[in-house]
């Protein structure tokens, strides 16, 4: 088998950075999404965050963002160190299947043999040492041929989390923790989630795939061919002078479906899929709720305030405050409040509705208000 500084020696970061994160709405627009913000207070985007904590694994010049053209100036304005071969712009969103697929083919024609890992641009992990240590135990997964994923251990029996089912420990000598996954579960109702955790079999999915990138596109090529035909044209044209051609004929057409029908889910039902337990922290920070737990420690009595010239008073008050205006906010005995201040838009919610916001996003979009989204 082939050694782990081999394996690691052969791998390359895929950043998937899309979506609007609609839960997050109206701090993240389609013109300043989620993975643009600083979240966390730390001073880094999330998006920054994840760079650093990829690159010192991978090496600078093996990380690969993909993006809306849009985005463009901004993801190179925060990563400096991005190089031109490494950023992969999207005309149109088409999901993360055509995303991470076509990064995975255009890797696979300049290194064959190239194992790549996607991680989501939006989420936040502070335990450096454990996200490396089961990143490695993937890497060598991915080379014994299997598509791995990172679960993360539950630490409560959340709703807004899919799960993975494992089922027993797998045999590969280098990564000895890969368990086999055999089934996704879509988010929860609580007393399936307590039943999950209570179970100890059941991991949160992450949303990280590792795998070799030929073992990537063969399994999403037996779900989806035409999709494939697609990825492999655009990637056979992607370093000539063809490329802006081929990609304004083929993008458009692509199908729009999650990687996690494509590749994730056929793979664990054919056995091929493992699962690297991660214990370390993890929150795709999915709603404002989470945005909330986050800084206060998962104190309730706690008031989060975010925002470089954010003004509030409070009394008796906790939950979540995000000003980007400098509007003076005041707030008098009210408990998981929920408030996004934006110059042209604002949200008041609880913590407990805070999943609800999307259908806010959806109610704009049905209504043609498209200049506050």
């Amino acid at each position: 088998m082939t050694e782990r500084s081999d394996s690691l020696d052969r791998f390359y970061s895929i950043i998937p950075a899309g979506g609007i994160g609609s839960r997050l709405w109206p701090l993240s627009r389609a013109d300043a999404p989620k993975f643009l913000h600083d979240l966390t207070g730390s001073g880094s985007t999330l998006l920054r965050a994840t760079w650093d904590r990829l690159a010192p694994i991978a090496g600078k010049d093996r990380v690969m963002v993909v993006t809306g053209r849009a985005h463009r100036a901004a993801v190179e304005a925060q990563l400096p160190d991005l190089t031109d071969p490494n950023v992969v712009l999207e005309s149109e969103p088409r999901e993360s299947s055509a995303a991470i697929g076509l990064a995975a083919a255009i890797l696979e024609l300049r290194e064959p043999g190239v194992i790549v890992g996607s991680f989501a641009a939006d989420h936040v992990i502070n335990d450096q040492r454990g996200f490396r240590r089961a990143v490695v135990d993937a890497v060598a997964a991915a080379d014994a041929g299997y598509i791995a994923t990172i679960g993360i251990t539950p630490t409560e029996p959340a709703v807004g989390f899919g799960y993975i089912h494992c089922d027993g420990l797998l045999d590969i000598s280098l990564a000895p923790g890969a368990m086999r996954a055999d089934r996704f579960v879509e988010k929860p109702d609580l007393e399936t989630a307590t039943g999950y955790v209570d179970d100890g079999n059941y991991l949160w999915n992450g949303g990280m795939f590792i795998a070799r990138a030929d073992v990537l596109l063969q399994q999403l090529g037996e779900s989806e061919p035409e999709l494939l035909a697609g990825l492999r044209e655009l990637a056979a044209a992607w370093d000539t002078p063809a490329r802006g051609a081929v990609v304004d004929r083929v993008w458009p057409g692509l199908k729009k479906i999650a990687i996690d029908y494509t590749v994730a889910e056929p793979a664990a039902r054919a056995g091929r899929l493992a699962v690297i337990p991660g214990h370390f922290d993890w929150d795709d920070v999915g709603d404002f709720a989470a945005i909330a737990k986050l800084h206060s420690g998962g104190r309730k009595s706690d008031l989060a305030i975010l925002g470089e010239n954010a003004r509030v008073l409070a009394d008796a008050s906790s939950g979540v405050v995000i000003s980007q205006t400098g509007r003076l906010i005041s707030l008098i005995g009210v408990t998981d409040i929920v408030v996004v201040d934006t110059p042209d838009a604002l949200l008041v919610t609880t913590s407990a509705n805070a999943q609800r916001v999307k259908a806010v996003v959806d109610a704009l979009k049905l209504s043609g208000s498209n200049d506050v989204l």
